[in-house]
């Protein structure tokens, strides 16, 4: 008797309130074989940030299975490296009994997915030591003349993220951003699919969505959180909120301010995937409904392999 062939993932990316969620499910309950989510959003990733990080409601994740959703600990780092592991060996269990239709937008962490992480070297303990003990101002002045294209593109005020980069260039004898910018698979034979929505929609629905997480109580979502990790303390709007709890702001002003975050963030997510030519663009519009959206992508949908 012959092995069945795998499911082949699906992969559905999109902007930051672009309705990748609705999307997700009602194409679960379209299709003729099971499927089921597998997330790929850095944040979504996180016990206890599911309002925060929009993550599907309890409701959603009974409607069809769901995976790596709220399996880490808010103290537990988790970069690109570690997340792909994960998704990658979810998406082969899964991928022998149902199709996995993996969901995210972050393009860093899909990309890791799709097309492999370039090879950057592990950090040296001694290395690390020393950069430690060095002031931020002399690393940024060092990883400026080593790599400054990648300097560039990088929040030089954070440390962690500056100390790392100079080491990939000592290391590696050869500019982080250079390697950064290899991957294992340049050209993935893959299924995969980018909402794509003008920036002024994409906008009026992250100000709308804001406010809901706010109708939510994701107030006592944050008020709740004990230590966190330098991963996810990074997710939009906790330290606003943070602010906003300790009495820094009042709440019309942190909810514009994680607005204008989260604009700025999409704003990026539609720069990433416009030079990702694996991933299909699929145009919506304001006045479509999900079952509309659905509709446009899976016309563009493969037949599935015989079982």
């Amino acid at each position: 008797m012959s092995t069945p062939v795998p499911y082949a993932p699906i992969y559905l990316a999109g902007q930051t309130g672009s309705g990748k969620t609705a999307v997700a499910l009602e194409l679960s309950g379209r299709l003729d074989h099971p499927v089921e989510v597998i997330n790929a959003d850095a944040y979504q990733i996180y016990r206890g940030l599911e309002i925060i990080s929009a993550a599907p409601t309890a409701e959603e994740r009974s409607a069809v299975p769901h995976h790596l959703f709220g399996i880490l600990d808010p103290t537990e780092e988790c970069d690109a490296a570690r997340f792909a592991e994960l998704a990658k060996a979810k998406i082969a269990e899964v991928g022998q009994h149902a199709i996995p239709l993996v969901v995210g937008g972050g393009g860093l962490y899909l990309k890791a997915i799709t097309h492999g992480l370039a090879p950057t070297p592990k950090g040296e303990p001694e290395l690390r030591e020393k950069l430690d003990q060095r002031t931020l101002e002399d690393l940024i002045s060092e990883y400026q003349s080593l790599d400054p294209e990648g300097a560039a593109a990088t929040n030089l005020q954070n440390r962690r993220y500056v100390t790392r980069n100079l080491e990939i260039c000592l290391l590696a004898g050869r500019p982080a951003s250079e390697l950064k910018s290899e991957w294992q698979d340049n050209e993935p034979d893959i299924t995969a699919f980018y909402l794509e929505r003008s920036r002024e929609d994409i906008y009026d629905r992250i100000n709308r969505r804001t406010l809901r997480m706010f109708e939510s109580g994701v107030v006592d979502e944050i008020s709740n959180l004990g230590e966190l990790s330098a991963t996810s303390a990074k997710a939009i709007g906790i330290r606003e909120i943070q602010s906003l709890i300790a009495g820094e702001t009042d709440e019309s002003t942190c909810i514009e301010e994680i607005q204008k975050i989260t604009r700025r963030y999409a704003k990026r997510q539609e720069f990433w995937f416009r030079r990702e030519t694996a991933f299909q663009r699929i145009p919506l519009t304001p006045e479509q409904t999900t079952g509309q959206m659905t509709d446009a992508l899976t016309a563009h949908l493969p037949a599935p392999p015989a079982r």
